[in-house]
């Protein structure tokens, strides 16, 4: 199946073809390519920059070199071997090695730590401009830019879905006295308000007061009605804590 990119590419290609003596200069190929790697930058450039405002640590600069490193790499696989191998040719040869080499990349943006798992989103956008990226080298403008709306659809629109999801389902860090039965006292409490706790992890914290324990864990309520507020006091009077943080409530 022909796609309209593929359409406008052979155009470009054929007409501005140069016949000089009795060589043909392809300048429709280099400014295709041109066309391609300025689309990437745009593109992919967008999405670095949402990463970018909201403090990730893959921003606009590892965005755009995934995309651009993506466009080229496409482009290769498309002209740079046409003399040696015109007859046995497989253009997504490459193109399959960098979505190997990609995923190990956004492997490196996760981050383990107490509060939970931090950088999938990240290792995702990372994912999603090298798709960008070889969409453009491939000449599919179309499906680049229309792939780059979806993608801002998600990080953005997504987000707020997202909150409104996780509304009621925090994350919560505690830091009690370590002769106090924390995690006792959370099933109990957790029991009474309908309550289940998910993701536990506990690290022993010592400090100028002496030991204390923090236990994080995700509280996610059977019943929609906003009970938090009155959850979290009472785990915190229950447990005596000298610190208590939600993470996502709204």
């Amino acid at each position: 199946m022909t796609t309209i990119d593929q359409k406008i590419a052979e155009i470009i290609q054929r007409e501005l073809s140069v016949t000089i003596g009795n060589d043909t200069w392809p300048f429709g190929n280099l400014l295709l390519c041109v066309i391609a790697l300025l689309l990437s930058v745009i593109l992919c450039g967008m999405i670095g920059v949402e990463r970018e405002k909201r403090g990730r640590s893959a921003g606009l600069r590892t965005h755009l070199l995934v995309g651009v490193g993506s466009c080229m790499i496409m482009i290769i696989s498309i002209y740079g071997f046409q003399e040696a191998f015109s007859d046995h040719r497989d253009v997504a040869r490459l193109a399959a090695q960098v979505i190997t080499g990609v995923g190990f990349l956004g492997a490196g943006a996760i981050m383990h730590r107490n509060s939970g798992i931090k950088g999938l989103t990240t290792a995702g956008t990372i994912w999603a401009v090298m798709a960008i990226g070889l969409a453009c080298g491939s000449f599919n403008f179309i499906l680049a830019i229309a792939g780059t709306v979806l993608v801002f659809l998600i990080l953005i629109f997504f987000r707020k879905v997202e909150i409104r999801v996780n509304k009621h389902n925090p994350m919560i860090i505690l830091t009690a006295p370590s002769g106090v039965p924390i995690l006792d006292k959370v099933l109990t409490i957790s029991k009474q308000f309908d309550c289940t706790i998910h993701g536990v992890s506990t690290e022993l914290i010592e400090n100028s007061g002496g030991k204390e324990v923090q236990l994080t864990f995700q509280a996610i309520f059977e019943s929609t009605e906003d009970r938090v507020v009155e959850y979290v006091s009472t785990i915190e009077k229950e447990t005596k804590a000298t610190s208590i943080v939600l993470l996502g409530h709204r």
